[in-house]
């Protein structure tokens, strides 16, 4: 299934799985990794946040952890960080919250994402609609989006 954000991986030759699951209102990333048998680890979530000043800013974390955004406001030299709600997530990124990828997105937006995640040889992240992550190597990702890295990590 075509999405902006399968779109944006093809127009670049990123090579990705598709891994269709049942999506889970409000399940965050343990429903897709229970279902595809995978670690939560390796479950990319996209947040989006914004700063003091209301700009918008995609998180990418792994699933079983939590952004510190006291930490994340410091490390990418903002006053403070918050997540966005749902409908200015959505205007921001042009993605239905809980199908949000960092592919794709409306216009382009900052990316942080948690050092760590470069340490996988291979990631599940969002594909740009719910139910429906990518694998595909954190080298690829870190190659199309050019995040900033950030040690920002909250044990859940």
């Amino acid at each position: 299934m075509k999405t902006p954000a399968t779109e944006f991986l093809a127009r670049r030759g990123v090579s990705y799985s598709e891994h269709p699951y049942d999506y889970v209102e409000h399940g965050g990333t343990e429903a897709p990794s229970r279902q595809l048998n995978v670690p939560e680890h390796e479950v990319i979530k996209t947040l989006v946040m914004q700063d003091d000043a209301a700009r918008p800013l995609i998180v990418l974390m792994h699933g079983d952890r939590t952004v510190s955004t006291k930490n994340l406001a410091r490390q990418a030299g903002r006053k403070s960080i918050e997540p966005c709600r749902p409908g200015v997530a959505q205007r921001h990124t042009g993605f239905q919250v809980g199908g949000t990828s960092p592919f794709g997105t409306r216009k382009p937006l900052p990316v942080y994402m948690e050092r760590s995640i470069t340490a996988l040889p291979a990631i599940y992240i969002n594909g740009g609609r719910r139910g429906l992550l990518l694998r595909m190597k954190a080298a690829d990702l870190m190659e199309v989006l050019k995040p900033s890295l950030v040690d920002v990590a909250l044990e859940d």
